[in-house]
């Protein structure tokens, strides 16, 4: 039976993937992953633990809440000496976080106190942010708001979508807990609080957070369409009954210049420009739902 402490992995996505990877390669002894069914209805273009679990033998467990006496039970009976979160999707409640005497710890995808809460990256790429970064931060009962223990950062260009930003910082994640693995495991990971003033906070990102408002601005709305743009729900506007989804769209083309309207008003239709409340945008990659595609015509307001 191993000496090394007990660790407990909870996790999903493929940040989740590769932190629980690192632990495997170094050979620590993680007795148990607690994860996620894969939804049906989301596109999966990620690595899961579970497939790093499952290679080495790790006991797999996918329970739809763990803050359930029966649960909580059985999590004792492990006898965890840590608790590491990377992006599990649930939150783990205070008496589970109270069972591992070396702590419970959480990675979180951006750089707090900014950007707690759910889909961080693609928050943060909506509100154009230059800089994202991964935490490693002590689980709380409040979500995202325990003290720090490191941070790593990259830069994510104007023009680059959620999953290419994700992309650029996933190995964020890796540095992190590689620096401060031992750490954790020996009890010395120092922490900052967070300083709660500085905070932001966002929910989960649904299908119809993707509605494209005319009446913002031209970076506002191109911010938008990369944010979420596919593997993403996408953005939208409808018309009448119909369903404009837009893949992408360019902020500064030849056919934006010096245009302007009443926003949403279309202002050609080859190359497709929309009006918005500073300028115009051009759709260049787009897709009819549900219906059959109306008759867009030139001064229609969408």
């Amino acid at each position: 039976m191993s000496t090394k402490p007990r660790i407990i992995f909870f996790g999903y996505s493929e940040v989740g993937y590769d932190c629980l990877s690192l632990l495997l390669e170094r050979g620590d002894n993680v007795v148990a992953l607690i994860t996620h069914e894969d939804n049906p209805n989301e596109k999966i273009w990620f690595k899961t633990p579970a497939v790093a679990a499952l290679e080495k033998g790790v006991p797999v467990f996918t329970p739809d809440s763990v803050n359930t006496p029966e649960w909580r039970e059985r999590l004792a009976t492990l006898k965890p000496d840590l608790i590491l979160s990377v992006y599990y999707r649930h939150m783990i409640g205070t008496k589970i976080l109270a069972l591992p005497p070396l702590g419970a710890w959480n990675i979180h995808g951006s750089l707090l106190p900014k950007y707690r809460g759910r889909a961080p990256i693609n928050w943060a790429v909506l509100h154009g942010e230059p800089r994202l970064g991964m935490t490693l931060h002590r689980m709380v009962k409040s979500a995202d708001a325990g003290a720090v223990v490191d941070q790593d950062s990259v830069d994510i260009a104007p023009r680059d979508t959620a999953e290419q930003a994700f992309r650029k910082v996933m190995p964020c994640a890796r540095r992190v807990l590689t620096r401060q693995i031992e750490a954790l495991l020996t009890g010395t990971a120092k922490e900052t609080p967070q300083d709660d003033a500085q905070a932001t906070t966002f929910t989960g990102r649904k299908p119809e957070d993707g509605r494209i408002l005319w009446t913002q601005t031209t970076r506002q709305i191109f911010n938008l369409i990369r944010a979420v743009t596919d593997p993403y729900p996408g953005a939208f506007t409808d018309i009448v009954a119909a369903r404009l989804m837009v893949w992408w769209a360019e902020p500064d083309s030849t056919a934006t210049k010096n245009r302007h309207g009443q926003p949403g008003e279309v202002l050609s239709l080859t190359p497709l420009v929309i009006a918005t409340a500073d300028g115009a945008l051009e759709l260049t990659k787009t897709e009819w739902r549900n219906v059959p595609a109306p008759e867009l015509r030139v001064g229609q307001i969408l």
